[in-house]
């Protein structure tokens, strides 16, 4: 009787521990199948993300393309004059903003403002002689291709080559 208990006791553990392989077996095939295609995912999400890094660095190099920033001969320009080119730069966009006032419209847009005042809202420097910028009344908006020069003095002078007016819808 005793033999036979050890005997069931041992068949028993056996059919106990095959049963635990086999569940362990499947569920490690099964971990393996979501592992890889995690790293497919990964890899395909990362190749998507250098892409769109790609597109975005070339969408930023278009932009930037024509712009004081990104124009060498245009900085060297103003560096053999001994001016710091950004520093320029920003200089020249501060002052036509500053042009701004309360209550009157800024004497560089040859536009009256119809609803209110003209007022320059965004100025980008193209190269060592060209701006172009907008400007808007709050319902009437618009656009200048302005030239300058800076002289050696440092005084900047503006002149405004062609400018236009949206019409209203």
């Amino acid at each position: 009787m005793k033999n036979k208990i050890f005997l069931y006791l041992f068949i028993f553990t056996a059919l106990f521990v095959l049963f635990q392989f086999m569940n362990a077996k499947k569920a490690k095939e099964s971990y393996d199948v979501k592992i890889e295609n995690l790293q497919k995912r990964l890899k395909s999400q990362d190749s998507i993300k250098t892409a769109t890094i790609d597109s975005l660095i070339d969408i930023n190099l278009d932009l930037t393309y024509f712009s004081l920033e990104s124009n060498e001969d245009a900085a060297s320009y103003f560096e053999e004059m001994g001016y710091n080119p950004g520093k320029l730069a920003l200089t020249i966009s501060d002052k036509i903003i500053s042009e701004n006032k309360p209550g009157k419209d800024n004497p560089i847009v040859p536009y009256e403002g119809m609803e209110g005042n003209m007022a320059i809202n965004k100025v980008r420097l193209l190269n060592h002689k060209w701006i172009i910028a907008d400007f808007t009344d709050g319902v009437y908006w618009g656009e200048l291709f302005i030239t300058y020069d800076v002289r050696e003095d440092g005084v900047v002078d503006f002149e405004v080559e062609k400018s236009f007016l949206y019409p209203r819808n």
